[in-house]
């Protein structure tokens, strides 16, 4: 059997030669919990004060600074960043929605989907004192518009 070889790893991409146009991109992430952890995060119980406010904060940090934690991302000057929650009492999880906008060369996808993913995190921080079993998942790009390959709906 052959051993595979890796690739060399050739760098930042050129895109000095791409035109600036309007890059956005949605992404997504789930985070659950049992009932009483979910209970306690909606009527303001974390000792860490306002959680929902502090993983809107932690995801519009991430977005901002995904060029340091993502090796080879090019950095870039971010015109937008929201941070939504949908809150699901039934399944006692919480949908977060990141949307990223900028006038670029490249697009934004990365910079949604970490604060999608960190806001995620910054939840599960802030709420392991009630439940450690709690769950990410679902994160996922949900759209992204701009750039010389087009435009992205998740079906």
């Amino acid at each position: 059997m052959k051993t595979a070889q890796l690739k060399q790893n050739k760098g930042m991409v050129d895109i000095s030669q791409k035109d600036i146009t309007r890059r956005t991109a949605v992404a997504c992430g789930r985070i659950r919990m049992s009932k009483e952890a979910f209970n306690a995060l909606l009527k303001g119980k974390s000792p860490k004060g306002d959680v929902l406010q502090v993983a809107k904060l932690a995801g519009i940090m991430a977005a901002k600074e995904t060029p340091r934690i993502i090796p080879l991302c090019h950095p870039l000057q971010l015109n937008k960043v929201s941070v939504d929650f949908k809150i699901d009492k039934r399944r006692h999880s919480i949908e977060i929605v990141s949307e990223v906008i900028c006038l670029g060369r490249t697009g934004v996808e990365m910079e949604a989907l970490a604060a999608a993913v960190v806001s995620a995190l910054t939840v599960y921080d802030m709420m392991k004192w009630a439940d450690k079993s709690m769950t990410i998942s679902d994160v996922c790009l949900l759209k992204k518009t701009g750039g010389k390959s087009g435009d992205y709906l998740k079906k």
